[in-house]
């Protein structure tokens, strides 16, 4: 009998515990999911752009400021942007993690954890990737050859602001631009890697991505007031057609 209630309330405890782990997820959940669009699934909503999202960039594509195409950048430098991945929401958790678990398929099984005073650090889950449409599952996201199969774009790089007029910007703007949710999403690493340092003339994802692609890449240009060259503009036309 005292074995039984040994074993009882050892179950007890673990129930609890998990219980409370999982509380402090769910805690979280508001402010991340006040990230993404209103009526955005769960999961990486790059795909699928809401109506009012179109609109919006649809009238700002005509707004921006339209310069001659820039050169490339050759004075560009990563570090000029600021350290990688930093905390600037001040929720405990670096930019990487905060978009890692935004962009997780929430109806799949995902392991979020704790680490100091980070409260969703990803440690395995699915993401799908906005410019394939693949499904990327990482057993354990802190695996070196797994992480890289993940990776987080910005959507409009970071070299390609620096052209566009991010070269002149304070560095706090900078990196506040570098780590701006708006501009990041958890992408497959071979499309990241194609993709690059690429504006929206030298690359474009396939057909059923572009909409998605081309609304947040305008929304982030007029959010910066980045002016377009007019080979972009036309681009971005193009690829707007493809909405809904």
């Amino acid at each position: 009998m005292r074995l039984r209630t040994r074993h009882w309330l050892r179950a007890l405890v673990i129930g609890i515990g998990v219980v409370a782990a999982g509380a402090v997820i769910l805690a979280n959940l508001p402010a991340i999911i006040g990230w993404l669009p209103g009526d955005a699934t769960p999961g990486n909503t790059l795909l699928a752009s809401p109506a009012a999202d179109i609109a919006t960039a649809r009238t700002m594509l005509d707004q921006l400021a339209v310069v001659p195409r820039p050169a490339p950048a050759g004075d560009y430098r990563r570090a000029a942007f600021g350290e990688a991945w930093q905390d600037t929401e001040g929720n405990g958790c670096n930019q990487r993690d905060d978009v890692l678990f935004r962009d997780v398929v929430k109806s799949a099984p995902f392991t979020a954890g704790r680490q100091h005073s980070c409260s969703h650090d990803m440690l395995a889950g699915t993401w799908v990737d906005p410019y394939t449409g693949n499904l990327i599952t990482l057993t354990d996201a802190k695996q070196q050859d797994q992480a890289q199969s993940v990776q987080i774009d910005h959507i409009v790089a970071l070299s390609v602001a620096w052209r566009y007029g991010a070269a002149t910007w304070s560095g706090a703007r900078r990196l506040q631009y570098a780590n701006d949710l708006r501009n990041l999403a958890a992408v497959g690493g071979e499309a990241n890697q194609a993709k690059g340092g690429s504006d929206a003339a030298e690359w474009r994802p396939p057909r059923a991505a572009q909409c998605g692609y081309a609304v947040r890449y305008i929304l982030v240009k007029a959010a910066y007031a980045l002016p377009v060259d007019p080979i972009e503009r036309e681009a971005l036309r193009g690829q707007l057609g493809t909405c809904p």
